[in-house]
């Protein structure tokens, strides 16, 4: 068996080299020259998996191993009888433990009590409600909004987009989607944009396309947070010289969620071929007991990690893919012995 593979997927030749001969590329090299031959093609985000890229080619089995769906045309491989996997939700305690290290950081820095303010959580799935489990610990009183979920579930206590819009703290965690009853692209767009306002707090940690850009550019709010980008890694650099924190695309980089996004498409590749698990894959990420001795949540999340070197890795946008390829070591919060409470929930 061939496989073609992102070589920026966490451990791909420990974690796949049973399955056969590896070829490793970057992402945007993988092209329809390079898949002809392979049984099987794992990926990450920055692959478009379409007609293009696998007319002709032999693959029979397709992972990516991110939670992001926008770059696979899943139509063009059920038509094709192609299987397919994603990672659905393996970063979402990495993104919802950057949110909070944002929060607690402004909450410090501005001088405010986030006890005190509203958190409207946009999209409410596996990263958003990681994202409220931890916000209502802290005592964050969270308005919930996700119409899909709602539709099916009947919530009683989501609200509706302008409602959520309108809290403190504002963060979009939904993927980007184009059509359906509730399409995401331009969610917050022209025609509610003035919910936002200059003491609003915005982040945009789940796909460039959610918020109209050249709008949000022209918006006077207290502070931005952006991580997702439209048309990166060519970002708009007004937008980033004017955020708190700007980020590459990194929320959901922890090592513990690179690992899983593999892991998860291991096991549906085990499946596909009917091969046995190596039970030994599972424990892959042990870094040992991780001690943190301070005696405050802001300076305890800074020692895990400090997300502003991720803003000032990308002072100079030219090294926006570089710094993601090449993201550096950070675990979740779990792997840590924590002097003070950490929310871990």
């Amino acid at each position: 068996m061939k496989l073609v593979i992102d070589d920026a997927c966490y451990a791909y030749d420990t974690i796949f080299s049973d399955f056969g001969e590896i070829r490793a590329l970057p992402g945007r090299s993988i092209n329809n020259a390079s898949v002809q031959d392979a049984d099987v093609l794992i990926v990450r985000s920055r692959t478009r998996v379409n007609q293009s890229l696998l007319q002709g080619s032999k693959v029979k089995f397709v992972g990516s191993t991110v939670a992001g769906l926008d770059h696979v045309d899943q139509k063009y491989l059920h038509d094709n009888d192609i299987t397919f996997f994603s990672a659905q939700g393996c970063n979402s305690m990495a993104v919802a433990e950057f949110v909070i290290s944002a929060i607690v950081n402004l909450a410090d820095e501005l001088e405010f009590d986030y006890q005190e303010k509203t958190l409207g959580i946009i999209g409410v799935g596996n990263v958003g409600s990681r994202l409220a489990a931890k916000a209502n610990l802290m005592g964050i009183k969270t308005l919930l909004n996700d119409p899909p979920r709602q539709a099916q579930e009947d919530l009683p206590d989501f609200v509706d987009l302008d409602v959520a819009l309108s809290a403190d703290i504002v963060t979009f965690h939904t993927p980007l989607t184009f059509d359906g009853k509730h399409p995401s692209y331009q969610l917050l767009n022209e025609g509610n944009f003035h919910h936002i306002n200059d003491q609003s707090i915005v982040f945009n940690a789940a796909r460039g396309g959610v918020i109209v850009e050249d709008i949000w550019q022209k918006t006077q709010t207290k502070v931005n947070i952006i991580d997702c980008w439209e048309n990166e890694p060519n970002i708009n650099q007004t937008l980033q010289t004017n955020a708190y924190w700007a980020t590459p695309h990194i929320a959901g980089h922890s090592v513990d969620a690179k690992f899983m996004g593999s892991f998860m498409v291991y096991e549906a590749l085990c499946a596909f071929t009917n091969t046995k698990q190596d039970d030994s894959i599972v424990n892959l990420i042990n870094p040992g007991i991780l001690s943190v001795k301070q005696d405050n949540l802001k300076d305890t999340l800074n020692q895990i990690y400090d997300f502003k070197q991720d803003t000032a890795a990308i002072t100079n946008v030219d090294n926006f893919e570089d710094y993601r390829r090449n993201y550096p070591i950070r675990y979740e919060w779990h792997h840590f012995d924590s002097t003070t409470v950490l929310p871990i929930v």
